[in-house]
């Protein structure tokens, strides 16, 4: 079994997607290994890695905090080009990421979903989307692909991905 603190390659789905983030900054939630912010640096990105465990990542800023212990959220007033989040959930970034999501920026998000429990872990509830939820939390966003269901690869589990784009202007002032 793999975890994904030991897979190397970036997902599939953030392969897919990824030319589609525009040029800039690129921010990788609960970045764990570090695969995705390696994926974005080597595309000339900068790159934003967050996790609670600390990692050394050439080309990378990494930020150690503890997203669910309540603490003020690390990146206050940042904006993002692009927002990777992988293996990961805790719904009460969501609104969070949208805010730290730039104009034109785009969310790539994949993880598990209801009915993984018959594969393995994560199988508690409040890991798991519900159907449609990544839909549902970030339909304010232009979703470009969404897709949900039995997924092979890296190994078989029921996922939700979502790839979107902000499309929300800054006020000129």
């Amino acid at each position: 079994m793999t975890g994904h603190d030991e897979l190397t390659a970036p997902s599939a789905w953030v392969e897919r997607w990824a030319a589609l983030v525009p040029p800039g900054r690129v921010l990788d939630l609960a970045c764990g290994g570090g695969r995705h912010s390696r994926f974005f640096v080597s595309r000339g990105y900068e790159v934003v890695g967050v996790d609670r465990e600390p990692v050394s990542l050439p080309g990378v800023r990494f930020v150690r905090a503890d997203l669910e212990d309540g603490s003020p959220w690390p990146l206050a007033g940042e904006r993002f080009d692009g927002i990777v989040v992988v293996n990961y959930l805790h719904r009460p970034l969501f609104a969070r990421l949208i805010e730290a999501l730039a104009p034109g920026g785009v969310l790539l998000y994949a993880t598990f979903m209801a009915g993984n429990e018959r594969f393995g872990k994560p199988s508690n509830p409040a890991f798991l989307l519900r159907p449609g939820e990544l839909w549902q939390a970030f339909g304010g966003l232009q979703v470009i692909a969404f897709e949900q269901g039995v997924a092979r690869e890296p190994k078989p589990a029921m996922r939700q991905r979502l790839c979107a784009r902000q499309t929300d202007k800054i006020a000129l002032t």
